[in-house]
């Protein structure tokens, strides 16, 4: 994968963004906030008359002194040529008696007559307000009062400090606006990769009919969209090998049941010649041989019939018709079935079920069969203790038990054969709804059987 297609890279690139933008940012508000306050960055003819306030004290002084000895007349003639040249300003004049003259323009807000106390006030204020204000005494003496010059002190700013101030806030908010526009890119950028990755996981989480998890969209080549690849190449693999599963336990199925119809047919013919030789007169140990075979012609054909049960079991095409049946009749039926191979091999018989009814909702075929694998079960293995016991009792809606006291089945025997008959029952039972316990040791071996429930 190449740097520019990564997900680290391209986040990189929004942060360094947001960084580039604020430095640049800054003369763009300036131009701004010149453009907002009508170009008065630069100084007017006007700020420039305001601006220079020793020239504007000079000025007033000299001006108070060319007015020694002059008539009230003519002192009120000045400063209406001085507010000419300065409109805005506030001018006004107290003679030697501390009376108010003329004062530019009215306000109404000065008093009549001045004392020295209000005096020294006023000039201590004009110190420290925010009006700039210059005192000059006419004649250069006391004796003939004085005059004042007043603006505001924001005429004595440049055009270039007024701009300064609007160019604060500004910048403020385009930092602000800045950092949302980062978030919000970086929120809808999370954002994406969490929706990938809940679509990944939700790909995983969630089979589709064959239990696969099903391909999921690349649409970017980037770590997640590289997991993506190899989630969907894992997904192709197993697809694959459960088609290979598939025509593999098919050709097993197959094949099981070629040979066992292949081999259903010398068994007759084996069969029907055994029978033939017990017509005939034979020693005893022609007899002895000949049962041999009877039996052992008998326990291949029940392996083939097991094999194909299990074959159609595992497949789903072994018929499953359930009903409610009475298992303790069932059970009583069964058992009496066997009764006379366990007696003819000297088996004690130990039966007890009880006389109320116990229903399940089982297939009766199958648990025919479940019960004839686990008596035959018996028959073959436990000979060693001679003793078979059924029963069944009525709590959880029923516990059937079957019972031997054989060497237990982890012990070996000539006639034990590759389980397929417990196999059997197993499935059929699971597939009923019944729960099956098996319990063998060298005392014997317990097989519980009862519902779920």
């Amino acid at each position: 994968m190449t740097l520019k297609r990564s997900l680290l890279s391209r986040y990189m690139l929004i942060v360094l963004s947001a960084i580039m933008i604020l430095p640049i940012s800054l003369p763009v508000v300036s131009v701004v906030a010149f453009l907002q306050g009508g170009g008065k960055v630069a100084d007017t003819e006007d700020s420039k008359l305001y601006r220079d306030g020793n020239r504007l004290e000079s000025m007033w002084h000299m001006e108070a002194a060319k007015l020694g000895n002059r008539s009230p007349q003519q002192i009120d003639a000045a400063l209406e040529r001085k507010k000419t040249e300065y409109p805005k300003a506030e001018l006004f004049w107290v003679d030697g008696s501390g009376h108010t003259r003329l004062q530019l323009p009215e306000t109404g807000q000065l008093p009549d007559q001045w004392s020295a106390s209000y005096t020294v006030q006023y000039m201590k204020q004009g110190v420290s307000a925010d009006d700039f204000t210059i005192v000059a005494f006419i004649g250069g003496s006391q004796s003939e009062g004085f005059m004042v010059f007043k603006i505001p002190r924001v005429l004595m700013q440049s055009g270039a400090a007024e701009a300064s101030k609007s160019i604060g806030p500004i910048f403020v908010i385009v930092v602000l606006i800045v950092l949302a526009i980062f978030l919000f890119i970086s929120l809808l950028f999370f954002y994406g990769i969490r929706k990938r990755l809940v679509r990944l996981q939700a790909a995983m989480a969630i089979p589709a009919g064959n239990g696969i998890p099903a391909s999921v969209a690349t649409n970017q080549p980037d770590e997640i969209g590289q997991l993506e690849l190899a989630f969907n190449e894992m997904v192709g693999k197993l697809e694959a090998s459960r088609e290979r599963e598939a025509n593999e336990d098919g050709l097993r199925r197959d094949l099981i049941a070629r040979l066992s119809h292949d081999l259903r047919t010398p068994l007759t013919a084996i069969r029907a010649h055994a029978f033939g030789l017990k017509q005939e007169t034979l020693t005893e140990e022609g007899r002895q041989s000949l049962q041999l075979i009877d039996r052992k012609i008998e326990y291949v054909s029940q392996l083939i019939e097991n094999l194909l049960s299990f074959t159609l079991l595992e497949s789903g095409k072994y018929p499953y018709r359930p009903e409610r049946i009475d298992i303790v009749r069932m059970a009583r039926a069964s058992i009496a079935g066997w009764y006379p191979a366990f007696e003819q091999q000297g088996y004690e018989i130990d039966i007890c079920l009880p006389e109320a009814q116990i229903y399940w909702f089982v297939d009766p075929e199958w648990m025919e069969r479940v019960l004839d694998n686990y008596f035959q079960n018996v028959l073959r293995h436990a000979k060693s203790g001679r003793y078979v016991a059924l029963r069944i009792s009525g709590e959880h809606g029923g516990r059937l038990t079957i019972a031997d006291r054989g060497p237990g089945m982890a012990e070996t025997s000539d006639e034990r054969g590759a389980g397929i008959g417990l196999a059997i029952a197993s499935l059929m039972l699971e597939e009923m709804g019944l729960f099956s316990e098996i319990v063998s040791g060298s005392e014997g071996t317990f097989i519980h059987i009862g519902t779920k429930s």
